[in-house]
């Protein structure tokens, strides 16, 4: 972006260039993976490479070397993924064939259209629209030290025939639209582009988001900053200049004089689960100040006044929902505000400060039952979100263009309405439950979207169903739970690879690694089945007290491990929740303490 720009900070470069070659896995592939111990993900290595190039290092120097030889024997830059593609094309390292036909002109579509704005995921419509106006002027980024990769390709990227692997019958339709449409690109109409590229200006412009940035993640944020520069938005411009800043502020500047730029920040979401692990971990007065603290700073930040754009499939709704950041009014999403309602609820019930919260849970509630889809699951951001046909155009090739129901946050939905219990859910729960028993896998696992991977989304599937009053002996029920504590490693812990997104079959696997995170999602999971007594949960909990580090180290995570423990995209990328490996075991230490101490008989 900064090359992108011709604004470098020298300084901040170094910074950023010493964590890419901390992350450079020499001792393996010579590349750069997804998350810690993956395979070499070209994409994310080319991008490395000629990130460090762009820095200073020399194509000579042996990690360079090294990475180039990696690449070429895996066919090289031209094998990217389509953003990396379009980012080359900016720099002019491949011609814009390379990229997909996406021109700007999308955003005048009939909502009838196949592809239209509101049939796609929020994160790829908010990072899309600034791109199609990059895409359609054909932005070329100002490079001012002419830093080029040319050395990346085994056929020159001129001469290259084969960017766009098609497989099946509609992903090739689209790809000969798609050359049709390049073919007419010239004879748009220049009015016809300008009025497309204003609405495209008029969609993004309002949903800055300020310095929390345009969907508070960064890929839009990026693409909306280079959007105004094409534009002719002088650097102190008020939109521009926010803009910028709401990039800055996702920097994390390292003692070891490193630093790392993150795709977004999780303040809701983190602060709801340590709430939640906080709330019975300790009766003294300092915890139950904090769960309290963190209760008064989470009530405000629910979304009361503004309708976003999950309204188009559900316009008759009342807004009520959390964001997963500190601000991102457009797109609340309803896992974290199912968890949010939830602790709320959990929190002030029976207590004088009931009454502060009921109308805000109340919201909560209404905002998710509006939000369920007609299958009966819930999703992350929208409803309905199920155009499955998009994913077969040549832009998506990452898979990640929809936002359709998934079983983790259909049980996290589920577990809210349980605690809540109201009367008027009942229907709501039928379906969600009906939806949970059609998309279970045949060895009882449930599949995560949003952690990692089959562990996670089995406890997030069992909570759910315990809370609502579901008999966990049910025959489908117990098959999650006897998949469970089959994948319990003989230490007694659990663990799960990111890799079982691209197979699979290692679901459940790790390669006989424990992880904190892993085996408290599973313990909860047992627990939420009546298996707190089981000797699976007991070597699980000896696990976790065997493997918590001593006082003062690690401070900030008491159970510390490298892993990586949630995809972003599945398959694109993947995101490390520092806090993972600290509230969730706290939360299944102490949810086993309540169990055990409920089935002592009384003395």
């Amino acid at each position: 972006m900064m090359h992108f720009i011709d604004d470098i900070d020298d300084v901040l470069q170094e910074k950023l260039a010493r964590y890419i070659r901390l992350k450079q896995r020499l001792d393996t592939h010579g590349g750069w993976p997804l998350y810690h111990d993956g395979a070499l993900d070209v994409s994310c290595t080319v991008k490395a490479y000629y990130a460090l190039k762009a820095a200073g290092d020399s194509p000579d120097a042996p990690h360079m070397r090294r990475a180039r030889e990696a690449l070429l024997s895996r066919g090289g830059a031209a094998k990217s993924n389509v953003f990396t593609r379009i980012l080359l094309a900016m720099f002019g390292q491949v011609p814009w064939r390379a990229a997909p036909y996406v021109p700007v002109e999308i955003m005048l579509f009939p909502r009838w259209a196949p592809f239209h704005l509101d049939k796609v995921s929020y994160w790829a419509r908010a990072t899309m629209v600034p791109l199609f106006i990059l895409c359609s002027m054909k932005a070329q980024a100002r490079n001012p030290r002419k830093i080029g990769i040319p050395e990346l390709f085994v056929t020159p990227p001129d001469e290259e025939r084969h960017y766009f692997a098609t497989t099946t019958f509609i992903s090739k339709l689209f790809l000969v639209l798609d050359k049709v449409g390049r073919a007419c690109d010239p004879l748009m109409p220049a009015s016809l582009r300008r009025k497309a590229i204003k609405r495209a200006e008029e969609w993004f412009l309002p949903r800055l988001n300020g310095d929390d940035g345009l969907g508070a993640i960064f890929p839009p944020m990026v693409n909306a900053l280079e959007a105004m520069v094409l534009l002719g938005y002088a650097k102190d411009h008020p939109a521009r200049a926010t803009c910028l800043k709401s990039l800055q502020k996702l920097i994390v500047h390292r003692d070891d004089g490193t630093a790392f730029c993150q795709p977004c920040v999780s303040p809701v979401w983190d602060t709801g689960w340590a709430a939640m692990a906080l709330l019975r971990a300790s009766p003294d007065a300092a915890t139950q100040d904090a769960v309290t603290r963190a209760l008064e700073w989470l009530a405000p930040l629910q979304e009361l006044e503004l309708k976003g754009d999950w309204a188009v499939q559900a316009p008759d709704v009342p807004p009520g929902g959390w964001a997963f950041q500190y601000a991102n009014a457009y797109y609340p999403d309803l896992d974290d505000t199912a968890v949010v309602a939830g602790l709320l609820h959990v929190a002030v019930r029976g207590t004088p400060r009931e009454g502060m919260y009921r109308d805000r849970i109340e919201r909560a509630a209404d905002w998710l039952i509006g939000m369920q889809s007609d299958n009966g699951g819930f999703a992350a951001f929208d409803r309905n979100n199920t155009h499955y046909h998009i994913n077969e155009i040549p832009f998506a090739d990452h898979g990640a263009m929809l936002d359709p129901p998934t079983e983790d946050v259909s049980g996290r939905v589920l577990a809210f309405l349980g605690v809540i219990d109201r009367p008027q859910d009942k229907p709501a729960i039928e379906r969600c439950i009906a939806y949970l028993r059609g998309t279970q896998l045949p060895d009882g696992s449930y599949w995560g979207r949003w952690g990692t991977n089959y562990i996670y989304g089995t406890w997030s599937v069992l909570a759910g169903l315990a809370l609502v009053g579901e008999d966990m002996q049910q025959p489908w029920i117990r098959r999650s739970v006897q998949w469970l504590m089959a994948k319990q490693h003989a230490d007694g812990g659990w663990g799960e690879t990111n890799d079982t997104y691209f197979d699979a079959q290692l679901r459940g696997t790790n390669g006989g690694a424990s992880t904190a995170h892993s085996t408290a999602w599973a313990l909860l999971g047992l627990f939420a089945a009546g298996e707190h007594a089981s000797d699976a949960a007991r070597r699980g909990i000896q696990w976790l007290l065997d493997h918590q580090q001593p006082p003062g180290e690690m401070e900030a995570d008491l159970w510390y491990h490298p892993s990586f423990n949630a995809p972003g995209f599945p398959r694109v990328f993947f995101l490390k929740y520092h806090g993972y490996t600290a509230y969730f075991p706290l939360w299944a230490l102490t949810r086993y303490r309540q169990l055990l101490a409920r089935s002592q008989p009384a003395q």
